[in-house]
């Protein structure tokens, strides 16, 4: 559990009155008496409370509605609004070992993609203009669909709601940028030092192939599909298996007669789903080192398994842990922090989760030369907090601490609901919470001192530690052997969906009606050449400047690309049996990341493209009623989303190669058709890389069968 610290407002007491003598009166200089004496200023430590009473758990009514699903509902007309929020008994824990990041993309899918009858665009569009909200996730052990209305508004909003929760879509292009962005934050991972050093900390203790400390790869998120996302689903969204809380202006006996009516048609069934697995990690000892030269201070975690929250002696562990690290007056970082000024933060956590052990944690960063000393000290004020008592002060303290924070997780009926329903759905008794504050009012300095020694043992320390080793001022190993961490990130390599006859056959159909819409087959293969001039504006993030592109090609695999940049003209030219690159720093041969990069651009050549049906080195598979993907024997994937209602190629998705990194996820959105030679053609077209604005492009000009040669385009010049 993680707390809250609540800082009390110290009421100021009142101003003693002091007496002073009128200002005419005048004693003789040789009798004058010495000042009086002046009240000592009051202070905080003589402020009295009375004891907190026992939190006060508002009346909820709950009932099962006829398909099974458990409701709970809580009267409050503070303000007239209404919220809610469904929890279904799923999680990643559940990922097969090679698609970790399916629940993930499956609880971001199930609200962006919309449902059968609204996509999730025109759901943004329906529920802005209300005010309203409706969401979807999936963490480690659990799923939610939550949603937020105004009074006046819950009908419609509901069953936006219901819809999302049973019915949802998971259109392609929606996955496609759910996979865009997963990619990206798998690109950024290692960024944050601070970052490194918890995900590190945290896979190691639990091992790093198990389902608590396995992370999303490149590899794993290929390999999953629409499909997946949809039998994921199917799995864990069902009646039996969700739990419904309601908190708003509403009158109950009302509120369960509407749910009754909504959900009366959602009689899905499904069986039990198995428990969460358990948690198999043995204790990994040791000093762990990820090598970080750019930043300038180390980050590190240091500790070991925690506990879960029915544990009995959970609550004097947390009263140990605020002890050790959790204010500005603990141990740590009185002596760490204050006395050596080595830490620029500290605290310790001992963190303990429902249903599997959670971590015990001191983390924060350290200047670089401290990195050893800091360790060191940690590890003295560990054995200390086992060998003697604590101070009275110290549990004191440590105790209101721990107590005020329950006021505050139980201020308002939204979060007294919340830890309902989080007490129902893990199992936990309904006055788990009056238990749990009796505990901890019950600790004592006999406690700590024995669950310090029961649950700590500094010779079986986890430490992880990210930061340049060349700054410390003692080397690491000192403190014992140090095991490297790899950071690598394993390359992503694309790989098309599976593909059936039916799924073959379904794209054929799919890329004939494009081509139809487009302006016809013949019509595409009679094109023999072409020549585009595009203008392209780059986002801020991207640069911010202008370029003009000429882009020539030749059937069937001749191409040119010219891009006029403030720097100078870059030139490409490709074909199987030559390739070169001329820059304004000279010219030589085209290959690596810039090569793939051409190779690319001419795997996806317009007219070649809608024609892929064609070419014997390509297959076309329907991936749903509105995708197209097309591979070919090379590697290459292109995905085309079509339009529904015109038939025309709306998205195009690839993966762009890059000279430095992995390769990023491209998604273009085509627009402006226009007719060239017979053929609708997009003249705008909007870039998105890794899910941000790359550039916006118009499209100048296109010219057809002019009859280029190839040594039109392979002049360099």
């Amino acid at each position: 559990m993680k707390r809250n610290l609540a800082i009390l407002a110290l009421a100021v007491a009142p101003l003693i009155a002091q007496t002073t003598a009128p200002a005419h009166t005048r004693r003789p200089a040789a009798t004058a008496a010495k000042p009086a004496a002046q009240p000592a200023e009051p202070s905080y430590k003589d402020l009295k409370f009375p004891p907190l009473r026992p939190v006060q758990i508002p009346k909820v009514e709950d009932f099962t509605l006829a398909n099974g699903m458990k409701v709970y509902l809580l009267e409050d007309h503070e303000l007239p609004i209404v919220n809610g929020t469904a929890l279904v008994r799923t999680g990643n824990l559940f990922d097969p070992p090679n698609k970790v990041g399916l629940a993930t993309m499956t609880g971001m899918v199930m609200r962006t993609g919309g449902t059968k009858t609204k996509t999730g665009d025109e759901l943004d569009r329906e529920l802005e203009d209300i005010a309203a909200s409706v969401e979807s996730g999936i963490g480690e052990t659990s799923g939610s669909v939550s949603f937020s209305s105004l009074k006046e508004n819950t009908p419609e909003v509901l069953a936006a709601f219901k819809d999302v929760l049973t019915a949802p879509a998971f259109r392609q292009d929606k996955f496609d940028l759910a996979l865009t962005q997963l990619r990206s934050s798998i690109a950024r991972r290692n960024d944050d030092a601070g970052g490194i050093a918890g995900r590190e900390f945290s896979d190691t203790l639990y091992g790093k192939d198990t389902p608590y400390g396995c992370q999303i790869e490149y590899a794993t998120l290929n390999r999953i599909s629409r499909a997946d996302l949809e039998e994921f689903y199917h799995r864990y969204f069902f009646p039996a298996n969700t739990m419904l809380a309601i908190r708003g202006d509403f009158d109950p006996a009302q509120m369960k007669a509407q749910l009754e009516k909504l959900f009366a048609d959602w009689t899905v069934q499904q069986p039990k789903v198995p428990d969460f697995p358990k948690v198999s990690a043995k204790p990994a000892p040791g000093i762990y080192l990820a090598v970080k030269k750019d930043v300038t201070q180390t980050f590190f975690s240091i500790g070991q398994l925690g506990g879960e929250l029915r544990d009995k002696d959970y609550p004097a562990l947390e009263i140990m842990a605020d002890i050790l690290g959790g204010g500005f007056q603990s141990r740590l970082v009185r002596r760490i922090r204050t006395q050596m000024g080595a830490a620029y933060d500290i605290s310790a956590d001992w963190g303990a989760n429902f249903d599997h052990p959670g971590l015990f944690s001191i983390s924060g960063s350290t200047k670089s030369y401290s990195t050893v000393e800091t360790i060191q000290a940690i590890k003295e004020e560990l054995e200390r907090i086992r060998t003697a008592e604590v101070t009275d002060e110290e549990l004191t303290a440590a105790k209101q601490t721990a107590l005020n924070s329950l006021v505050f997780a139980y201020d308002t009926k939204a979060k007294t609901l919340g830890r309902m329903i989080t007490y129902a759905y893990y199992g936990y008794p309904a006055d788990f919470i009056a238990q749990y504050q009796k505990a901890l009012a019950a600790v004592t300095r006999a406690d700590i001192l024995r669950v310090a020694k029961e649950h700590i043992d500094p010779a079986k320390l986890t430490i992880v530690t990210v930061g340049n080793p060349a700054e410390f001022s003692k080397p690491l190993d000192s403190l014992g052997a140090v095991k490297d961490i790899d950071l690598t990130i394993p390359e992503p390599k694309e790989e098309a969906a599976k593909a059936d006859a039916e799924s073959l056959n379904k794209g054929r159909q799919l890329l004939t009606r494009v081509q139809q819409a487009v302006g016809g087959a013949d019509r595409l293969a009679a094109i023999k050449d072409s020549t585009s001039v595009s203008e392209f504006t780059l986002s801020a993030s991207a640069g911010g400047m202008k370029l003009m592109e000429t882009d020539r090609w030749l059937s069937p695999d001749h191409f040119r690309q010219e891009s006029e940049l403030p720097q100078g003209r870059i030139t490409a030219f490709y074909d199987p049996g030559l390739a070169w690159i001329s820059t304004p720093a000279g010219s030589g041969p085209l290959q690596g990341a810039q090569l793939k990069q051409v190779q690319s651009d001419l795997f996806r050549v317009y007219w070649q493209l809608l024609l892929s049906d064609r070419d014997p080195n390509r297959s076309v598979n329907a991936l749903d009623d509105g995708t197209l993907e097309i591979a070919g024997k090379a590697g290459e994937t292109v995905r085309i989303v079509v339009n529904p209602e015109t038939g025309l190629p709306s998205q195009v998705l690839y993966e762009n190669p890059r000279i430095s990194g992995p390769a990023v996820r491209v998604q273009e959105m085509w627009s402006n058709f226009r007719d060239v030679a017979g053929v609708k053609v997009p003249f705008a077209i909007t870039i998105l890389q890794g899910g941000q604005k790359f550039a916006d492009v118009v499209v100048n000009e296109v010219k057809v069968n002019q009859g280029l040669k190839v040594e039109d385009l392979e002049r360099r010049r």
